[in-house]
C-alpha cells in the first residue's frame, strides 16, 4: 500500500516542525533565577519532551494507521499554539525562539492542509 502523495507531504512537514520544535527546546535558556528554580526548568523541559513525542505519534497514527482524529487533535493543538504565539510576540515582540515557532506554526498549517486536500482526502478512515 503506497502513501498518497500529499499524507506524505503532511509527514513531512509535521516531522520538519516536530525538529523546529525540538531544536527550540535543546537551545532555550536553563539559567535558574528568583521566580524560575532548576525543577521548574526540568519539569518543562519534560513536558515540552513528552508532547513532541506524543504529536510524534499523532503524526505516524494519521499517516500509517489512517486515523482521522489525530489530524483533529493536531489542528486544536495548532490552534493553541498559534494563540500563545500571538500572546508571546505580543508581550515580547519577535525575537529569535518565537521566529522559530512561526515557521514551526507554518510548516504544521501547510501539513494540515495537505492533509486535508488532495489524494489525502479519501486516506482517513473516520
Amino acid at each position: 500500500m503506497t502513501i498518497p502523495r500529499h499524507v506524505l507531504w503532511f509527514q513531512v512537514l509535521l516531522y520538519l516542525s516536530l525538529v523546529l520544535d525540538a531544536l527550540s527546546v535543546a537551545f532555550q535558556d536553563r539559567t535558574p533565577t528568583a521566580a524560575i528554580t532548576e525543577t521548574t526548568i526540568l519539569a518543562a523541559n519534560v513536558i515540552a519532551a513528552c508532547m513532541i513525542l506524543l504529536f510524534r505519534y499523532l503524526v505516524w497514527l494519521a499517516a500509517h494507521r489512517r486515523k482521522n482524529w489525530p489530524r483533529w487533535v493536531l489542528t486544536a493543538a495548532l490552534a493553541f499554539s498559534v494563540i500563545s504565539l500571538l500572546q508571546v510576540i505580543g508581550a515580547s515582540g519577535l525575537q529569535l525562539d518565537s521566529a522559530i515557532e512561526v515557521v514551526s506554526c507554518a510548516l504544521t498549517a501547510a501539513g494540515l492542509y495537505a492533509s486535508f486536500t488532495g489524494d489525502a482526502k479519501g486516506w482517513f478512515n473516520a
